[in-house]
């Protein structure tokens, strides 16, 4: 059976959300365990992105109490820590290195 590129991005966009395994998943859903596997594969080789945001030096209290307001990203066991004081630009690399569509 063949996928449409939308059907196979609504298969791993709910794989991804069932915090299943690959194998429960397909088992569970009546997919070929090697078909999403290649999809998840070809997925994170094309998403996985580096992006390069210059560093800037915080200057706080010696006695704050107050950490830096930030926002939060968490995708699975990682977490994106972002200064609210970030650029407009730095944010937009950060959000497309992500893999949104800005």
């Amino acid at each position: 059976m063949r996928f449409s590129e939308e059907e196979k991005t609504m298969w791993l966009e709910d794989w991804r959300n069932s915090g299943k395994s690959t194998w429960a998943y397909a088992k569970e859903n009546g997919l070929n365990l090697q078909t999403l596997k290649k999809w998840v594969k070809a997925g994170t080789e094309t998403k996985h992105r580096f992006v390069e945001v210059q560093s800037q030096i915080i200057k706080t209290q010696a006695n704050a109490t107050q950490p830096v307001p930030e926002i939060l990203i968490e995708k699975g066991d990682v977490k994106i820590h972002i200064p609210l004081f970030i650029g407009c630009s730095e944010l937009r690399a950060v959000m497309e290195g992500l893999g949104a569509s800005i």
